[in-house]
């Protein structure tokens, strides 16, 4: 088990300037008679880093003169953690990889200072020693090799000049890593969600594998990654073959164009102890400035997620949407995402004002083909600005072809000047696009927490693979969905363990309401951090790490193993007395400890079987026994309304009654409860009213309410309301809820299917719903029935393939009803209809989708005992084959 020590990056500034004129004069001496001597026999030059210490990274550039072929090696002190490799590529003009002679080389010394919006530490300086080496090749082609190495590892990459454009066709680029080293790897996809798996250098399978790649050699490890990637280039992955431990660069296109002078990504290895990989802000300090001046508006935070509470279903519902939205403003959260499936309502805007009145800013998914023109930006972007959106979740790029970074460079480039916040979700990976674009809030590209199943050895691998490149939106706590791998306090440590200038928190409500001391922990712990040390740990089986935001200190701690317990040293803190909080797991739930401690003790904590811990850590002062912090809240309130569906005949009277509770952070002040009813509809009872509702109290009202006698059918709104005050806000408007009651006035001589029992029913996903759309797979998950922006009350909402029986038994007369594909799967989506009347084909649509126009049937059932709607899918698989029997009336 390793064992992390702290370290600085950070050099003196008389020895930095010291550096900087060393550098400079080397660069000033004519290098003739050495580049004569390498043309001879063939040299080697080593770069350092900037102090050159003897136990410190260094590279390794070796020209063959026989060949004229360039490796590139790398070492940590003695340690040769990269064995000589060929660079290079080749051009449609020129072959790179061989016949080569150094013309120059040039030598200076890099030093930055620059702050980040995200990250493990905000503020960075960066220090490294660059060399140029200039080759000339067949013909006089020209191939400048940028190498830098600093404390923390090594990158190359590639410089042409090519004025008339250049065509890269591949790289010659290669990582040799002895054949023993251990190692961490992914197999390769294009977003990058696979788990990783320990295996050696050598002995790993055949295939490709995507970065970041982690090996270990002796007491050293590597990682393998790039940086700057963008438009101008293509992303790359490696490829292997079992038995050898060479790592080869692959690009994702066949070529790569650039119409002008070239310079390629930095070909990285971050290298070191596991401190100095897992701590290392390499990628980011290779990467181009922000090109974002003004960053006051990027604001990073934590998310209340509730797409694995509900799916698409979840997202079409207002009520829905408002609950987390109210759960954020309890728990001083600023944000809050509608995921897939918000495109097709009306209320977005509504949420929006809604949450702001909150202090809760909402963030929108987007599907990236929705941006993939200028036009489409330019109306899309301003149009949620204008609702008031605080930023998009752009998902399904899926490719790292060079196509694809252009399309990120002006998707970034325009949300940028909408001051619209970024998430990429089926994203690459960070390749230091959080530096050059401070909006960019976190990228996922990992097997992450929607997968429902991550093993516990993975959760434990990402902080030293996945997540040292950059955020990582893995979205924890979904204790509500799929199969638990670790405990709840492990769970909880990943607030902590996972860096994620957006975390995207994915509970229920109901899950983290059963959790109060995981709910108070996530209320305290930020999503940027100052500093971040590594305090133990091994890839796969244990994650310990410290984080530093102002004068707090956050511990988390994750393993993949039995029970035991964790010994932590605390040399990572300041002189004097601290007060240490840990949230454990317990017999009965998440329990919390206090202990008074010193930098130079150990904290013990026992740790459940694939468990961990949370823990908060401030500065000790009399009477103080918490290290919590104010945070600003609001009521959690609910609002339900009985019955919400009631159907009903003209002239008949209907009761409602609603029910207003607080739930957390209580009191809610003012508190009154009303109901509007359409005109012409009566009303009786009494608007309730309360001075205040404390927390667990409620306030709750009844009415009955009288339909007209001529009433026309259809359905209509019975709208609660309950208006309250927070006593937090002294002064601020009224907060104001609505829920609805639906009353659907049925029409005389008709019996809608929806209504009557089924004698068989099959559906392709999900059940068959009762007057809602088909939804998800769970039963009522569904919306309202919607085609082509009608919405129906009354009918069946299916997924190909389908099949409902009705006995009819020889009672009714015609059949009627509307059908298409429901707008919820927004643009997808192909099927048939057919309706049967004793196996007889009595009506059918032929191929449906979601570009045609809703379909009337009307048939003739006179005699039918047995009615059968059927869908099927249009030839083309049941993707998204959610089809609509809407109004389905059977006419006495």
């Amino acid at each position: 088990m390793l064992r992390a020590s702290p370290r600085s990056r950070h050099l003196f500034p008389r020895t930095a300037l010291l550096l900087a004129l060393g550098s400079l004069l080397l660069a000033l001496i004519p290098l003739s008679a050495e580049v004569h001597a390498a043309q001879r026999t063939g040299k080697s030059w080593s770069v350092g880093e900037p102090g050159h210490r003897r136990d410190g990274v260094s590279a390794v550039v070796r020209l063959d003169d026989t060949q004229g072929t360039v490796t590139l090696a790398a070492h940590k002190g003695a340690t040769t953690v990269l064995e000589p490799a060929p660079v290079g590529l080749v051009t449609k003009s020129a072959d790179l990889t061989s016949g080569l002679r150094l013309i120059s080389r040039t030598t200076r010394q890099v030093a930055e200072r620059y702050s980040m919006t995200t990250g493990k530490q905000l503020r960075r300086t960066f220090e490294a020693t660059e060399s140029r080496f200039s080759f000339s090749g067949t013909g006089g082609a020209r191939l400048d090799l940028l190498v830098r190495v600093a404390d923390d590892g090594v990158a190359y990459r590639y410089v042409l000049p090519g004025r008339d454009g250049i065509t890269v066709l591949r790289e010659a680029s290669a990582f040799q890593l002895p054949a023993s080293a251990e190692a961490w790897l992914a197999p390769y996809t294009a977003n990058y969600e696979r788990v990783f798996s320990a295996t050696s250098a050598s002995q790993a399978a055949d295939g490709t594998y995507g970065y970041p790649s982690l090996f270990k050699v002796g007491g050293t490890y590597a990682l393998l990654t790039e940086s700057d990637v963008d438009g101008r280039y293509a992303g790359a992955h490696l490829v292997h073959e079992q038995g050898s431990g060479r790592y080869t660069v692959e690009l994702a296109d066949p070529e790569v164009t650039s119409p002008g002078p070239l310079a390629t990504p930095w070909r990285t290895v971050v290298i070191g102890d596991l401190a100095t990989v897992t701590e290392s802000t390499l990628v980011d300090d290779l990467a181009p400035a922000s090109r974002i001046r003004d960053t006051s508006w990027i604001r990073p935070g934590k998310v209340a997620w509730s797409w694995l509470d509900g799916f698409a279903g979840a997202q079409r519902s207002l009520p829905a949407q408002q609950r987390f939205v109210d759960y954020a403003a309890a728990h001083g959260w600023p944000y809050s995402l509608v995921d897939d499936g918000w495109k097709t309502v009306t209320w977005m805007p509504q949420l929006i004002e809604y949450a702001r009145e909150r202090g809760v800013d909402i963030l929108l998914w987007v599907h990236y083909s929705d941006l993939d023109t200028a036009a489409e930006r330019a109306e899309f972007l301003p149009r949620v600005k204008q609702w008031g959106a605080a930023g998009l979740k752009i998902d399904f790029m899926d490719s790292d072809a060079q196509e694809r970074f252009r399309w990120y460079d002006d998707v970034l480039r325009d949300t940028a000047r909408h001051e619209l916040l970024v998430n990429f979700h089926g994203a690459t990976l960070p390749k230091g696009i959080q530096r050059t674009w401070p909006h960019v809030m976190t990228l996922e590209a990992v097997y992450g927490a929607e997968q429902g199943n991550v093993p516990a050895s993975n959760i434990t691998a990402l902080p030293f693979t996945r997540n040292v490149v950059g955020s990582m939106d893995y979205t924890p706590m979904a204790f509500q969905f799929g199969t638990r791998t670790v405990s709840d306090a492990a769970e909880l440590a990943l607030s902590v363990v996972y860096e994620s200038g957006f975390q995207n928190f994915a509970g229920s409500v109901r899950a983290y309401r059963d959790r109060p001391e995981l709910e108070r922990f996530l209320e305290q712990v930020p999503t940027v951090w100052d500093e971040s040390r590594l305090v133990s740990g091994r890839p796969g089986e244990e994650a310990t790490f410290a984080r530093r935001h102002g004068d707090r200190w956050f511990l988390g701690s994750v393993t993949a193993g039995p029970a035991g317990h964790q010994d932590v040293p605390l040399d990572f803190l300041g002189g004097g007395r601290w007060l240490v909080e840990v949230v454990r797991d317990g017999d009965a739930g998440l329990v919390r400890e206090r202990h008074v401690l010193t930098r130079r003790d150990t904290l013990r904590v026992p740790t459940a079987e694939h468990g961990g811990f949370a823990a908060l850590m401030c500065r000790q002062a009399p009477g103080r026994d918490t290290c919590d912090r104010e945070v600003s809240r609001l009521p959690l309130t609910a609002l339900t309304v009985t019955p919400d569906r009631i159907e009903t005949d003209p002239g008949t009277t209907v009761e409602v009654s609603a029910r207003y509770a607080v739930e957390q952070a209580g009191p809610a002040e003012d508190v009154s409860l009303s109901l509007g009813v359409p005109e012409g509809w009566s009303v009786e009872g009494d608007d309730p009213r309360a001075t205040e509702v404390k927390t667990g109290g409620e306030l709750t009202g009844r009415w009955k309410v009288t339909v007209p006698p001529g009433a026309a059918d259809g359905g209509r709104d019975l709208t609660v309301t309950a208006q309250y005050r927070a006593p937090d806000r002294p002064g601020a408007d009224a907060l104001r809820v609505e829920r609805t009651a639906r009353v659907y006035v049925s029409p005389p001589g008709v019996d809608h299917v929806s209504s009557l029992p089924f004698a068989e029913e099959r559906n392709g996903w999900g059940p068959v719903e009762r007057d809602g759309s088909n939804g998800e797979r769970d039963p009522g998950d569904g919306g309202r029935l919607t085609l082509r922006g009608k919405s129906y009350d009354k009918g069946l909402g299916v997924h190909a393939a389908s099949e409902v029986v009705v006995e009819l038994n020889g009672s009714y007369q015609r059949f009627t009803t509307v059908v298409g594909i429901d707008d919820e799967v927004a643009g997808k989506g192909s099927v048939a209809f057919e309706v049967l009347g004793d196996g007889r084909s009595l009506a059918s649509t032929g191929v449906l989708t979601s570009a045609d126009a809703a379909r009337g049937i009307d048939v003739d059932v006179r005699g039918v005992q047995r009615l059968t709607l059927r869908v099927t899918d249009g030839g083309d698989g049941v993707d998204s084959d959610h089809a609509d029997w809407a109004d389905a009336r059977l006419h006495l």
